[in-house]
């Protein structure tokens, strides 16, 4: 009788399984769009963690850095990186602040085709872009003003969703808190009407 039930059993098995993976693979993908504000809890200091599983599609991700926005003569430097939790843990994301900004490399990546970011921070220039021969849906943004860079580099981004349009949305919500006054372009001097009045081009012969 056993032997009997034998085959019914293995026939049930392998259809649970099947069922178990076929769920896996409907799992619904979250096209949810990054928060408008930053929020609480943070990781890093200054990364809202709910934007970061969003976009990378991993759950309380291992995390790695820090940043000191009072170094390098208060422009900051420092960096983030979000790692899976599981498996052989992965770098899905890192966010890196450093004192080499460069105009000329914003203005030559848009020449390529990348997307020019909006005003995020006054005076601040940047893009963004995805990176079309990744197989891993890798996109990036890079914002400078003076010698500060920030840049938002999704490594490995969640299939579905608009992994370009994540990491603009998510450099809006730290810019502001880690591109420093000290980056500010200085202001020109302005010149005073007095000194205008006495200058040879404002007097009659």
């Amino acid at each position: 009788m056993m032997r009997a039930f034998a085959p019914i059993a293995a026939l049930l098995c392998a259809l649970a399984l099947m069922t178990a993976c076929q769920s896996e693979a409907e799992t619904p993908i979250d096209r949810t769009p990054l928060p408008a504000t930053a929020a609480p809890p943070y990781i890093c200091g200054h990364i809202p963690l709910k934007a970061v599983e969003l976009m990378t599609g991993v759950r309380d991700p291992l995390v790695r850095g820090r940043f000191d926005l009072t170094s390098i003569g208060g422009l900051g430097d420092g960096s983030c990186a979000i790692y899976q939790r599981n498996g052989e843990q992965l770098k899905v994301l890192l966010i890196d602040l450093t004192p080499v900004g460069s105009l000329e490399k914003i203005k030559e990546a848009i020449g390529y085709g990348a997307s020019p970011l909006p005003e995020i921070v006054p005076g601040a220039v940047g893009h963004y872009s995805k990176d079309p021969l990744s197989e891993h849906n890798a996109a990036v943004a890079v914002l400078v003003r003076g010698k500060a860079q920030l840049s938002v580099q999704l490594e490995i981004g969640v299939e579905g969703r608009d992994n370009a349009a994540d990491v603009a949305a998510m450099m809006k919500l730290i810019a502001p808190k880690l591109i420093t006054d000290a980056s500010a372009p200085a202001a020109s001097p302005s010149v005073s009407p007095s000194v205008e009045a006495a200058s040879p081009s404002s007097t009659k012969d």
